[in-house]
């Protein structure tokens, strides 16, 4: 299991990851939240501190949720309620107040990875949508009955959108999974390539922009 560490505290950090590896994890170090936000993907688990020097924790684990679903552990040493309410209601799948005992950490990473592995349904295969048919497998989207050329990240909007159909899939996840980052400037890209696609299925409606946030497949 590859977790990712944040914690800005040298001596917490070092000593929790070399408990975490010693164990038989991949446990990497993150000293701020940006470091997290920029390269979440490839991690099982996230395990996070709320005192960062960048930003708060809190701030950190809704921006993550706007990309991702990977399990999070929030390790802090707020105990009040009020922050575990709020870590919790902000997506955390869990809450330790430090000094964490290890045995107790490692059962409480199995379970939320547990749980977020028997939530992930597969994805179908082949999705229709009215006479547009889209088979992830091949790779390959029919109009009508006839196949349309679609260059690669047209494609990958197009899978980015039927695995969720009906779902809204802000522009965050898009730009975060198909250019490998939601934080920089690639929004532009996101609309030259969400125009073309548009064009080339020739389907109004079939896309809709949901203004503010993101974009739809289907009704």
């Amino acid at each position: 299991m590859r977790l990712a560490v944040v914690e800005d505290d040298d001596g917490v950090g070092d000593a929790l990851v070399e408990a975490l590896n010693a164990r038989g994890y991949r446990a990497e170090r993150k000293r701020r939240g940006a470091d997290l936000l920029t390269a979440h993907r490839g991690y099982d688990a996230v395990i996070l501190d709320l005192g960062l020097p960048d930003a708060d924790g809190l701030q950190i684990l809704r921006q993550l949720r706007e990309v991702s679903q990977v399990p999070v552990l929030i390790l802090t040493a707020r105990s009040d309620e009020r922050s575990i309410v709020r870590g919790l209601r902000g997506g955390a799948d869990d809450y330790i107040v430090k000094p964490p005992r290890i045995a107790e950490l490692m059962a409480r990473l199995e379970t939320v990875t547990r749980r977020a592995a028997a939530a992930a349904q597969p994805a179908q295969e082949v999705v229709v949508t009215g006479d547009v048919r889209v088979d992830l497998q091949a790779r390959a989207v029919e109009v009508g009955g006839a196949p349309i050329t679609l260059t690669q990240k047209e494609f990958e909007l197009v899978q980015a959108l039927v695995e969720r159909p009906g779902a809204a899939v802000s522009r965050q996840q898009l730009m975060d999974r198909i250019w490998g980052d939601a934080f920089v400037a690639v929004s532009r890209s996101l609309d030259v390539h969400m125009t073309g696609l548009r064009a080339k299925l020739n389907r109004p409606g079939l896309i809709t922009t949901i203004r503010g946030y993101g974009y739809r497949w289907g009704q």
